[in-house]
């Protein structure tokens, strides 16, 4: 089953660590409308808020547009890009430093 458009923003808001009030705060965007949004009792955003919640989060527009319906998914196009998840700005100093460990490990294991 795939992600609706508001709990990908639900996901991105809880990894930032924000309130929907500090959200509202950074976005102009009622904290009222975002948890409408979150809860999926909004289907279709304006193409405006999903490019603030896209700036604010670092998620793909094009991809919140496809999946709230505004516009089709490109033949070539891939899965929702998670890459807000990993963003440098979204980690603890101990996650950031547990991925680069990670990838070190995995470097060096392939590289045999």
């Amino acid at each position: 089953m795939e992600k609706t458009v508001g709990k990908v923003i639900r996901e991105a808001r809880e990894l930032k660590r924000l309130t929907l009030r500090e959200v509202e705060i950074q976005s102009g965007i009622s904290n009222a409308y975002l948890s409408q949004l979150e809860n999926d009792k909004i289907k279709k955003p304006s193409a405006n808020t999903l490019y603030k919640l896209s700036e604010l989060f670092n998620i793909s527009f094009d991809d919140l547009m496809v999946m709230a319906g505004i516009v089709e998914k490109k033949k070539d196009s891939t899965k929702l890009e998670r890459h807000f998840a990993l963003s440098s700005e979204n980690l603890t100093t101990e996650e950031e430093e547990e991925l680069l460990n990670f990838l070190k490990y995995m470097r060096f294991r392939d590289a045999k």
